[in-house]
């Protein structure tokens, strides 16, 4: 299906909907969490296999720890068995694992793997996953916005030189290109607080479809998508 398609060469994934693939088998919400994340690292996988350079996937909001105490629990057990499998055998795989987000909210042991996995893959030359955990695109940018009023209150930086790129260059995802593509299943249309600054000019595709049901033909579909519509980037 991909044949002669143009692969975006950054993709962002909103990972949504495993709440309600396990409500719809009437299992506890964490089966779903676990079966998202099986389908995760499927999907990551395949994305690597195809081409696509920068892999952006939405994986722990800034608002999630609004959920109940046993299902952020559960999530961020997951986590951590996610990033110990990631260490054991990811690494065979040609593919450098960076966190976008304030990690510094988990509890140590997640934030030492954290550190572990980043430096493990640093030497990867493949496609770049960013793993958005505790991530927020407002506290993204706040974040960056702080950064510039520190440099302009030092000396270092005057208004007059604040350009679009002085933000980019301050955000998570600086040095990369911005996402050409976001998709997010599980039939919810909206962009959730995520890569708010760096998607001005994302086509989005959305599917009926919950996360841990997504498979990557409907990822070929997002794609095929993609290629049959005219980027003008404001202009003609």
């Amino acid at each position: 299906m991909l044949q002669h398609q143009e692969i975006p060469a950054h993709i962002g994934i909103i990972m949504d909907g495993n709440g309600r693939w396990a409500k719809k088998r009437r299992l506890p919400r964490s089966a779903g969490h676990k079966a998202g994340a099986s389908n995760f690292r499927t999907i990551t996988r395949y994305a690597s296999k195809i081409g696509v350079k920068y892999l952006t996937m939405y994986a722990f909001s800034t608002e999630n720890w609004s959920r109940p105490d046993d299902e952020v629990g559960a999530l961020l057990l997951l986590f951590k068995q996610y990033l110990e499998e990631a260490l054991r055998d990811f690494m065979d795989e040609n593919i450098r694992v960076k966190f976008i987000g304030d990690v510094t909210k988990f509890p140590p042991d997640l934030q030492k793997l954290i550190h572990e996995v980043e430096e493990a893959s640093a030497p990867k030359t493949g496609m770049v996953l960013n793993l958005a955990m505790n991530y927020g695109g407002r506290a993204e940018i706040t974040a960056a916005v702080k950064r510039i009023a520190e440099e302009v209150r030092c000396g270092a930086l005057t208004p007059d030189q604040i350009e679009e790129k002085t933000v980019s260059a301050r955000l998570y995802t600086a040095g990369q290109p911005d996402p050409d593509l976001i998709v997010r299943p599980s039939g919810e249309q909206r962009i959730s607080n995520f890569l708010l600054w760096q998607s001005a000019y994302s086509e989005f595709v959305y599917f009926d479809i919950l996360w841990p049901d997504f498979r990557p033909r409907d990822l070929d579909e997002a794609i095929a998508i993609y290629n049959s519509r005219q980027r003008r980037f404001g202009g003609v």
